[in-house]
């Protein structure tokens, strides 16, 4: 089974939109997936509840993980773990534990981009990351296209060290995924198709594994 997990300490950061839209974009390849929300918020959950409203499209496994142990059903080929905000020191490492993949959202903000290098260097620290047991990734998230500080967080993010993969979009249909239960996979393309792109390296990086 694949565990990825999708973390930044900082709150409002987008892990939700990455978390179900990789449910759906596994699930749509015929894959038995699991998502299991760690957010006191359960947004994840949420979107699984409104997903049972439509027929037709794969089901996703939904593990509320604050009730307690995270135990996929058998079979499951993905797990990916939607992590809550605030997780610093022992709880990151425990999180991390049997974690494969790990990608970090990352808004276009002055404030976000200190609390993301500080969190980095946390993440860099921590047993499975620094035996290279746990692979991370960056994705900047709700981005406009050339504006001033998305040059700016594109310049920060490629001076990690860390693989910056990609950027989404500030898009209204991720919020009309999140409403819907759907994944910005399973809108209809003609309107989706500038968004679904952008996803191509993320998808490429996870696969390399």
């Amino acid at each position: 089974m694949r565990h990825i997990m999708c973390m930044n300490a900082k709150g409002g950061c987008g892990k939700t939109t990455l978390a179900t839209n990789l449910s759906t974009w596994f699930a749509d390849d015929g894959a038995r997936v699991a998502l299991a929300d760690f957010d006191p918020q359960k947004s994840s959950l949420d979107w699984l509840q409104a997903r049972e409203d439509y027929e037709g499209v794969p089901t996703i496994e939904g593990i509320d993980a604050l009730a307690g142990p995270v135990r996929p059903p058998r079979g499951t080929d993905y797990l990916v773990m939607d992590a809550p905000a605030g997780t610093h020191g022992k709880v990151v490492s425990d999180m991390l534990r049997r974690v494969d993949d790990l990608i970090v959202p990352v808004l276009p903000s002055p404030i976000d981009m200190r609390a993301v290098q500080r969190f980095i260097e946390e993440l860099l620290h921590t047993g499975r990351v620094s035996r290279e047991q746990t692979r991370i990734a960056l994705v900047a998230n709700r981005v406009r296209e050339n504006t001033r500080i998305f040059h700016q967080l594109e310049d920060f993010l490629s001076r990690t060290g860390i693989p910056f993969l990609t950027h989404l979009r500030e898009s209204q249909n991720y919020i009309r995924a999140a409403e819907t239960g759907l994944g910005i996979f399973e809108l209809a393309p003609a309107m989706v198709y500038k968004d679904v792109v952008l996803w191509d390296p993320l998808l490429e990086w996870l696969e390399a594994a």
